[in-house]
């Protein structure tokens, strides 16, 4: 363990990696017995290794029945820092890496990134894009702003809405989105849907997006949702921003922190400095995938920061998908859907090919329940029971 904590001072450390590693072992230093006790065989040669070997110690080997209860704080601070540690070394890389490295990372990472999720959310949102923010049934403008809720129903939405950064928390910023869509619809017009983007474009898009906030009483707009919506209108251009992510994008860029209102910095820091990378500037690639990826190139680096084993299981898709099915009592109130909403759904539903004709001629009695509050999936399961 000794060997181990003291590897990084052989290494050359960017000045970010060796902050890291300074306040690393500040932490490391209150649970120094503990981590002892612990066998160490593995002694990466690189910094991001060093992190994922000492995050596996903090997480999987240390003792905790050893630890004392004030011990414990350290050890999540110790951990956070490893994670940190580990985005910033993978995010700085990208300043030098070509698309051929670069897409070969992401692949070999795809099933701990939830990589096909994550594309099914983007070739869903592919589709719904075609309409404005107000012509959006509610579940797809949420899935496009980044907010999951109960109302999105696993058998039409297979993947959870808020990769790429979610919005849940912005609270003001879903209030504009629920009562006066067309203000962010007219934010939105200003960045082209297909080719260059200038920065007077986006500049454009700032005003309005501001503006928009207006119609709320002492609201001032922050920079992540409007990420999240100019990243989702356009995958190639713009990165979306999550604030527990700020640190790591900002020091493997090697710029200052952003705030939340650094409208001017994130497309001057953060959206020039991508765009001269050398993967970035690379020609379309040959291979499907790859044609995927490169297509919504600006969205890659969220697939350079730290994940583990158990980051895909976490989807809200995949746990509203495993939640237990309970008894509906009499009198039990249901979470009642729009009918447009509902009648939107269940015709995408009922478009798959393994509906048979008999199902698809009980479309409103489908509507109906669904309308009650039944899930799409779940209704349709009961007409085939009924029905045969």
């Amino acid at each position: 363990m000794r060997k181990l904590l003291t590897l990084p001072a052989q290494m050359s450390l960017s000045d970010a990696e060796n902050l890291t590693y300074e306040n690393a072992l500040k932490q490391a230093t209150e649970i120094s017995l503990n981590l002892m006790a612990v066998k160490v065989e593995n002694h990466p040669e690189d910094f991001s290794g060093w992190c994922h070997e000492l995050i596996d110690i903090c997480t999987n080997r240390i003792n905790f029945e050893l630890l004392e209860q004030h011990q414990l704080p350290f050890v999540k601070k110790l951990n956070d820092l490893l994670v940190l540690g580990v985005s910033v070394s993978q995010l700085k890389m990208l300043k030098i890496t070509p698309w051929p490295i670069m897409a070969s990372f992401i692949e070999k990472n795809a099933k701990l990134q939830a990589l096909d999720e994550k594309l099914a959310l983007l070739s869903y949102l592919k589709i719904t894009k075609q309409q404005t923010l107000s012509e959006m049934i509610q579940e797809d403008r949420l899935a496009f702003a980044g907010k999951h809720t109960a109302s999105h129903d696993p058998s039409i939405y297979k993947f959870d809405v808020e990769w790429f950064g979610s919005t849940k928390s912005a609270k003001n910023f879903h209030q504009l989105l629920q009562n006066n869509p067309e203000l962010l619809d007219k934010a939105l017009a200003n960045i082209p849907t297909e080719g260059d983007v200038s920065e007077q474009d986006y500049q454009n898009f700032v005003i309005d997006y501001l503006a928009a906030h207006y119609v709320l009483d002492d609201v001032k707009p922050t920079l992540a949702p409007a990420t999240r919506l100019l990243a989702m209108h356009r995958p190639d251009i713009f990165l979306p921003l999550t604030n527990s992510k700020l640190d790591s994008l900002c020091a493997a860029f090697e710029v200052p922190k952003l705030n939340n209102k650094d409208f001017d910095r994130y497309y001057k820091d953060i959206i020039q400095a991508m765009h001269v990378m050398p993967w970035y500037r690379a020609k379309c690639p040959e291979t499907e995938l790859e044609q995927q990826l490169w297509s919504v190139r600006a969205l890659l680096p969220t697939l350079f920061y730290y994940v583990d084993e158990n980051t895909a299981s976490n989807s809200n898709y995949l746990k509203l998908l495993n939640k237990p099915k309970r008894a509906t009592k009499t009198g039990t109130t249901r979470t009642k859907r729009g009918k447009e909403s509902a009648e939107i759904l269940v015709d995408r539903a009922l478009e798959a090919d393994d509906i048979p004709e008999h199902i698809k001629s009980k479309r409103d009695s489908i509507i109906a329940e669904v309308v009650k509050g039944r899930t799409v999936a779940e209704t349709i399961s009961l007409m085939r029971m009924i029905f045969g």
